[in-house]
């Protein structure tokens, strides 16, 4: 039998809990589309990618583990990203979120277009899958949600959510349910997508980059 040093020494340490980024490359006509008739297409992509950056900022200052950015498809503003594989939203977020719980024990996965979301959202989450929750969702103003964090990823937790719709937390909520996964609600937060957001955007540390690049 080995000796037990040495199967700490051979074994990998995996972080608890990895945190993912979740959003559409930054492509000038594909993202922000909403605001594109007020900024330009152009300045709608530059202000994606400034929310990139954003969340991912807020990814890495809450300190639950390792964050990865996942895009729709490559881009050479982000090279590092890993490219999501699905046909919808739907099977984008399963496949990653079951791909993070075959490497760590608690996955979370964040939108890049919810700059409401602070590090302290990130940590309250972790504590309750740590706690025993299976899955914790923090909803957005529209129906939607901002965040998902999970411990377990049963299939069909994301089954004919009708995305873009006002009834996507409940349409989730329901299929957790049915699996028989334990959920909590974080607080409500808002996303960026209506040109009446851009006014909130305004008062948030994000802001400046904003300006500046509206100007551009």
């Amino acid at each position: 039998m080995s000796h037990p040093s040495a199967l700490r020494a051979n074994t990998p340490i995996r972080a608890d809990t990895i945190v993912i980024v979740f959003a559409r490359a930054p492509i000038a006509g594909r993202v922000k589309t909403r605001l594109a008739p007020i900024l330009g297409a152009p300045r709608a992509a530059r202000l994606h990618t400034r929310l990139i950056a954003h969340a991912m900022r807020t990814a890495r200052e809450a300190r639950c583990g390792p964050v990865e950015l996942h895009l729709t498809q490559r881009h050479a503003l982000f090279p590092y990203a890993r490219t999501q594989t699905g046909r919808d939203l739907g099977e984008r977020m399963q496949h990653a979120l079951r791909g993070a719980l075959r490497r760590h024990r608690r996955a979370l996965l964040i939108g890049a277009d919810v700059p409401a979301l602070a590090p302290a959202d990130l940590r309250r989450a972790r504590r309750l899958l740590q706690g025993g929750t299976d899955v914790v969702l923090a909803p957005a103003e529209d129906g939607g949600f901002g965040l998902i964090g999970a411990r377990r990823a049963r299939l069909g937790l994301f089954r004919d959510v009708r995305w873009g719709r006002d009834t996507v937390l409940a349409e989730t909520l329901r299929n957790a349910s049915l699996a028989g996964l334990r959920c909590r609600l974080l607080r409500t937060v808002w996303d960026l997508d209506r040109p009446e957001d851009l006014a909130r955007l305004r008062s948030r540390p994000l802001s400046s980059a904003f300006r500046r690049g509206a100007r551009r």
